[in-house]
């Protein structure tokens, strides 16, 4: 049990940096390309779903395989 609990902590502090990353990757095109900042905001939400998508599924993966 307590492996899985490191197991949905990982994927959770994986998660948060990763979408740090991509928060901060966007600010600065955004920064870089004003005039793209709607293109910019709809790739960043597309990819932070997708990162939380998989932290969902880790965290899911490592509470079952208890």
């Amino acid at each position: 049990m307590v492996l899985a609990g490191v197991g949905a902590g990982l994927a959770a502090i994986g998660a948060g940096i990763g979408i740090g990353r991509i928060g901060a990757s966007a600010l600065e095109g955004i920064a870089r390309q004003p005039e793209a900042t709607s293109k910019i905001q709809t790739v960043m939400l597309i990819a932070a779903a997708l990162v939380e998508g998989v932290a969902l599924f880790a965290v899911v993966v490592s509470l079952i395989a208890k």
